[in-house]
């Protein structure tokens, strides 16, 4: 079956090269335990595949048989633009790999259509460097849920997209967006993937969602990375652990791994330990 890495390179090669593609992938976790930096390795890994053949070697190492990198990276926000991004890529990896990797990653700022029904001011979320093409966002009333599902549409087949987050969406659209929309829309992301044959990885904060949320979302996902925080001792650790993941879950199960600790180095997240069932 043809994957689609997910750039961790220890992760891909225990799930045979990465995801099957045609999945949408929820990424959640508590804040700071690893969620969004898995998020900003997988497009830099997966960028990097294009654009330096070397640092990609370097950092990741050879691609399993049946993993084929995405053609195209994307990588939307709806409350940061590229710059910021690119910041915090620098804050997860070497900036070498920053250096080549933004060239082939697109970066999509929907801050204009996220904030344009609230109270904040335009100039804090169109800048001093606002476009004309801002401008005109900026007046566009189609609301944010229209604009990513164009720009999905456009852009999703057969690539790698990051949606970072959908729970900034809670409360969007000067109060509109609720709960039940964002459900449905992870829902919706789900089976979208299958026909765009590429892979999704949809971050979701769990600090902001009850158990109950986190389950709907789980249950709309092609499957799911939940990141946490496990302490022992006087030390914290970054753990990580797949749930209902279709045609992924039973090679862990064959293997009794129950839980992967993470680490940060580097070449970004990174799998330091595998926990299995003794």
């Amino acid at each position: 079956m043809a994957r689609m890495p997910f750039g961790v390179a220890q992760l891909d090669s225990v799930l045979g090269g990465g995801s099957p593609k045609g999945n949408a992938v929820l990424v959640a976790g508590e804040s700071g335990a690893g969620a969004r930096e898995f998020a900003y390795t997988s497009a830099a890994m997966n960028a990097l595949a294009t654009t330096d053949a070397d640092l990609f070697d370097l950092y990741y190492g050879d691609l399993d048989g049946d993993a084929v990198p995405p053609e195209e990276v994307h990588y939307i926000s709806f409350t940061a633009g590229g710059e910021y991004v690119e910041r915090e890529l620098r804050f997860t990896m070497a900036d070498e790999i920053v250096d080549s990797a933004v060239e082939a990653v697109e970066f999509t700022d929907f801050a204009p259509e996220y904030f344009q029904l609230s109270s904040i001011p335009p100039e804090w979320y169109l800048g001093e460097t606002t476009s004309l093409r801002d401008l005109g966002r900026g007046q566009n009333r189609d609301g944010v849920l229209t604009a990513l599902g164009e720009y999905l549409t456009d852009n999703a087949p057969g690539n790698l997209v990051v949606i970072d987050s959908v729970t900034d969406l809670i409360g969007a659209g000067g109060g509109e967006i609720g709960w039940e929309d964002v459900a449905m829309l992870v829902r919706g992301l789900g089976k979208a993937a299958h026909s765009w044959g590429g892979l999704l990885l949809v971050v979701a904060n769990t600090d902001t969602i009850d158990d109950r949320q986190l389950g709907q979302l789980v249950d709309g996902s092609g499957g799911t990375f939940q990141f946490s925080w496990e302490s022992g001792g006087s030390q914290r650790a970054r753990t990580m652990v797949v749930r209902e993941f279709r045609g992924v879950l039973s090679q862990l199960e064959a293997e009794n791994i129950v839980r992967f600790e993470t680490e940060i180095h580097d070449g970004g997240l990174d799998i330091s330990d595998v926990r299995k069932i003794r």
